[in-house]
């Protein structure tokens, strides 16, 4: 597939998708906010894919959130997803907004603040360059810190999502403080960045892509339920995992003392 604004390669079973936009920051204007979910779309309904990569060009940021100049434009109305315009579904970036059920890995290889936050909120496990910082600068241009800061206090203590607020990028988060608080489970030299989150990537792609995808929805899920509710739509989703193939070919490969034969990803959704 190509695209204007983004890098799309599929190899070794692993999506990769660059936000190319360097001379802006890698901020999100109207045509990144399409070609995202078209992005997204592919990586969920293609079935040699499995697990997906999100990092950005250039070594300055990685995302630095809506474009500031076109929000400043007449472009800003078309920001999104036109059919859903002015709520909060045309924000549509990353793969949980999407509902991909593919294991993330964002590669952070840089600045990120305001709207890019949400690729860091929303993936699975996030490696960050050495010089990479984290910031919400919303407030320091007039607008709520709102959305992101939602998202983020699922990953972060409230004392650190506050502070990201309220400062407004006056002070920035370190890649070493963010993996210290778990925002980030490794920060590594920017030359080694895509190498680490590549070989987590083959890693992950090793195992069974209806079981990945089937996990990833209990546990994601479980953030908007109860204990409770949880564990009971865990255990409905293990029992429709039970159904597919992989469910059996696993303990068969393991008692055979063989490498599994996993069979492509089919519907994980409820």
């Amino acid at each position: 597939m190509d695209f204007e604004t983004l890098i799309y390669e599929k190899k070794d079973r692993v999506a990769t998708i660059t936000l190319n936009r360097p001379e802006r920051l890698n901020a999100i204007n109207e045509v990144m906010s399409r070609e995202l979910p078209q992005a997204w779309a592919d990586v969920t309904n293609d079935p040699d894919v499995i697990v997906a990569i999100v990092t950005a060009a250039g070594e300055k940021s990685f995302c630095t959130g809506f474009d500031m100049m076109s929000a400043a434009s007449d472009e800003s109305v078309e920001l999104g997803d036109e059919e859903h315009h002015g709520s909060v579904d045309s924000v549509r970036f990353t793969a949980i907004q999407n509902e991909c059920w593919k294991p993330v890995i964002t590669a952070v290889n840089g600045m990120v603040t305001g709207g890019g936050l949400h690729f860091v909120s929303d993936s699975d496990l996030v490696v960050a360059a050495e010089h990479a910082t984290f910031f919400d600068n919303h407030v320091r241009v007039g607008l709520v810190s709102g959305m992101e800061p939602v998202a983020l206090i699922r990953r972060l203590g409230m004392e650190a999502v506050l502070r990201m607020s309220y400062l407004g990028g006056s002070e920035r988060m370190s890649a070493e403080r963010a993996y210290q608080l778990g925002l980030v489970g490794d920060v590594v030299p920017a030359k080694q960045l895509l190498t680490r989150a590549g070989d987590l990537a083959k890693k992950i792609a090793q195992h069974s892509p209806a079981a990945l995808a089937a996990s990833k929805r209990a546990i994601w899920e479980s953030l908007d339920r109860g204990l409770h509710d949880s564990l009971a739509h865990a255990w409905e989703i293990i029992r429709e995992h039970g159904e597919h193939p992989d469910a059996r070919e696993g303990p068969t490969a393991f008692a055979e003392r063989r490498e599994p034969a996993w069979k492509p990803f089919g519907e994980c959704r409820s």
